[in-house]
């Protein structure tokens, strides 16, 4: 997949099985939500797709879970459809160049692509898996989530580390934030594990955009922030039932 540099890039699908989407992208109408005290936008779509049964049922029938081994993500993952991807990107990439006033002499480099389900128990989490996370601190790297499955599934929310008041991880605090982030990883070691769904002692919940399904969410990769785990609908490991999301994660470069 490849890009040019102009303001009307678009992302080729040269080299992939099918140039028929498997989504069809209607017009829509973005809200942009101004979040924390950074007032970082957040890019909400309702109703992105029109029929998303397709892409289910890749998922479902057509599609190898497996652990993701790269990242402390609890759950299992397995690649998307390219064509999905495309179809994703190209409806999106001129509101993210335009909200985040991304420079058009950076271009789009898709980084990982997968469906994505929780199937951790709570009592088996890592220490660092029961914090708020950030992916990357590269300013120009972003979270694109799609929530694709019916039912009652948790959130995703955005997080303000108290001692520090962070909102977003960058190259320039990303050594502060670890220092002092590091009593807060040696503390969780002598608790039980849990997913991090509320405000605590060290750090504030102060967003979260609600899951709702056909709804995509665009927000930089730098935030910290956490799947609100519903313990009685997410922990599923089938793409049938489970919390299942399409995520694809882009850089600008």
């Amino acid at each position: 997949m490849t890009t040019d540099s102009s303001n009307n890039q678009t992302i080729s699908s040269k080299n992939t099985l099918s140039s028929k989407s498997i989504i069809k992208v209607g017009p829509f109408t973005p809200h942009i939500e101004f979040i924390g005290l950074q007032q970082t936008p957040v890019i909400i779509i309702d109703d992105f797709g029109a029929d998303l049964s397709p892409l289910i049922d890749i998922a479902i029938d057509d599609s190898q879970f497996n652990q993701d081994q790269g990242s402390y993500y609890p759950g299992q993952r397995a690649p998307l459809p390219k064509q999905y991807v495309i179809d994703v990107i190209n409806a999106v990439y001129q509101l993210i160049y335009d909200t985040y006033k991304v420079s058009h002499s950076l271009r789009i480099k898709p980084q990982q692509c997968v469906f994505s389900v929780i199937d951790k128990p709570a009592k088996r989490l890592l220490p660092l898996q029961c914090m708020p996370h950030f992916d990357t601190p590269d300013p120009h790297y972003f979270a694109i989530l799609h929530y694709l499955n019916d039912g009652a599934h948790g959130d995703t929310g955005f997080f303000r580390h108290n001692a520090t008041q962070y909102e977003q991880i960058t190259p320039h605090n990303i050594d502060h934030y670890f220092n002092q982030a590091q009593p807060v990883v040696d503390a969780q070691q002598a608790l039980t594990p849990d997913y991090v769904v509320d405000s605590n002692d060290h750090y504030t919940l102060y967003h979260q955009v609600q899951y709702r399904p056909n709804r995509l969410v665009i927000y930089p990769g730098n935030l910290l922030h956490s799947t609100l785990v519903n313990p009685a609908t997410d922990i599923d490991s089938s793409p049938k039932t489970g919390r299942l999301t399409a995520n694809i994660f882009i850089n600008f470069k």
